[in-house]
């Protein structure tokens, strides 16, 4: 497959019941999974872990470096890592399903420690930048050509601006990791519009997430050409409607391949795949095909220096 022309999914979790976020990961299940990528048109990935103690992410992170080493399937398929967290917002609602005694304020050293552990292959790191004093972080993983983005953040405008500045230049799952009732002008969601051209804006492309036609607006301001679309899959993607555990979640999906809290409470990670992402972007939210698959594909490796 032409690596130029295939999916790329920035943010994923796990999937085809392979969880990324643990501290051990069979090398089998992990070439099962890529397998699956491949035959859904996906080229590549940037392999997300996600907020937990500084020591268990280096261990997870460490882990598939080891994996790709050895295996040369995962090393085409996971071109490298998203760091979501621990330097986010852990006020209730921002900081979504990210578990709260691991998250804290930016620290060089344990940002250090990670992209030790990563091996050199951090593309992305999603922090919030109200965590982030001075921006130290940010310029920090800037001047390694990391791709900064701000994601499970009540960031200001000023902070916003701030952080952009100093070189951050993406927005994680733009609509998502924020309560579900805010200020209606002076929010989350509209401060980041208002900086669509200066960052990337990223989106989960379920219906869920976002409702599709508040999903379109969105495209609509951002542009075709500064917006991305991730799956944020988590394990259970690509298996379909039931209940699971993925690390300390139990979860349900139901048949609308939505991956909820058992009381349907609340969204959990995401369980639909690149092809069903495409497929929502034409047939529900109205793009052409050639529009969605640049968000998809040739707008993901832009924003973190690929093309």
């Amino acid at each position: 497959m032409n690596t130029d022309t295939g999916y790329f999914d920035l943010q994923i979790n796990g999937c085809y019941g392979l969880d990324f976020n643990q501290d051990q990961i069979d090398p089998e299940a992990m070439h099962r999974s890529c397998q699956r990528l491949v035959a859904d048109g996906v080229s590549g990935i940037l392999a997300t872990i996600i907020t937990e103690k500084i020591d268990k992410m280096a261990i997870r992170l460490a882990n598939i470096v080891k994996l790709r080493q050895s295996d040369p399937l995962v090393a085409k398929m996971v071109v490298g890592f998203h760091i979501e967290g621990p330097f986010i917002s852990d006020v209730q609602g921002y900081r979504g399903a990210h578990p709260v005694d691991s998250i804290h304020p930016t620290n060089t050293d344990e940002m250090k420690k990670l992209l030790d552990a990563a091996g050199g292959l951090t593309r992305q790191v999603t922090l919030a930048p109200e965590q982030d004093k001075n921006f130290t972080v940010i310029d920090m993983l800037v001047k390694q050509k990391i791709t900064v983005s701000a994601g499970h953040t009540d960031a200001t405008l000023d902070q916003l601006r701030g952080a952009a500045d100093h070189g951050l230049s993406m927005f994680t799952h733009v609509g998502n990791g924020c309560p579900m009732q805010m200020n209606r002008h002076d929010n989350i969601v509209q401060r980041v519009l208002s900086l669509r051209d200066r960052i990337w804006l990223c989106f989960i492309c379920d219906g869920a997430h976002i409702p599709f036609y508040t999903l379109r607006n969105y495209i609509d301001l951002g542009g075709i050409d500064r917006c991305c679309a991730v799956t944020d899959a988590i394990a259970p993607a690509g298996l379909g409607p039931g209940k699971y555990t993925v690390s300390r979640w139990e979860l349900v999906i139901d048949e609308d391949m939505v991956a909820r809290a058992p009381d349907r409470s609340h969204l959990v990670g995401a369980a639909i795949t690149m092809p069903q992402t495409v497929a929502n972007l034409i047939n529900k939210v109205g793009l052409t095909e050639s529009q969605a698959r640049q968000l998809a594909s040739a707008n993901p490796r832009r924003a973190i220096g690929l093309a």
